[in-house]
C-alpha cells in the first residue's frame, strides 16, 4: 500500500530538486488561468452593459432578464478575482461550474462537441476544471487559507 502512495521518481533524477521547487506553484497557476478567464469574460459583459447582455443571452434562449444577465456578471468578474485570489474559492468555483454545466447542456449539447461550431467543448473543459476547484479549495497559497476560513 505504501509503495502506491510515493511519487514517482524522475527519469532524470537532476530534476528533481525542480519538480520540489515548483509543484506548490501548480495550483495557484491553475486558478489564476481560470480567473483570469473569467474576469475576461465578466469585463465583457460590463462594457456591454446588462440590457445588451440580457438580450444576447435571450437570443441564445437563456431570457431571463437583465437581472441574470448582472448576476452572471458579478460572477464571473467578482468570481474571477476571487478564485485568482483564492478568497471564497470554493463557492465562486462552484457557482462557475454550475453555470458551465447549464451551457453546456442547455445551449450547446445540440452542436456536438466543436467550440467552431458553437458546440460544447469549451464549456465542458471550463465546467470541469471550475468543479476541480470547488472540490480542491483555494490550497496552501490562498487567501482562503490565510484567513483559516473557506466556504
Amino acid at each position: 500500500m505504501a509503495e502506491a502512495e510515493r511519487e514517482p521518481q524522475p527519469v532524470l533524477p537532476f530534476l528533481k530538486p525542480f519538480y520540489d521547487a515548483v509543484i506548490p506553484l501548480a495550483w495557484p497557476l491553475v486558478r489564476v488561468a481560470v480567473g483570469w478567464d473569467l474576469i475576461v469574460h465578466g469585463w465583457g459583459k460590463i462594457l456591454r452593459g446588462p440590457t445588451q447582455q440580457a438580450a444576447l443571452l435571450a437570443r441564445d434562449g437563456t431570457d431571463f432578464g437583465v437581472a441574470f444577465a448582472v448576476f452572471l456578471t458579478f460572477i464571473e468578474l467578482v468570481g474571477g478575482i476571487c478564485i485568482a485570489l483564492g478568497l471564497l474559492t470554493r463557492f465562486f468555483a462552484a457557482a462557475i461550474a454550475i453555470e458551465m454545466g447549464y451551457l453546456t447542456f442547455h445551449q450547446y449539447w445540440g452542436n456536438g462537441f466543436s467550440w467552431l461550431n458553437r458546440g460544447y467543448e469549451y464549456t465542458l473543459l471550463w465546467g470541469m476544471v471550475t468543479l476541480a476547484i470547488a472540490l480542491r479549495g483555494g490550497g496552501p497559497w490562498s487567501l482562503d487559507r490565510k484567513l483559516g476560513r473557506e466556504l
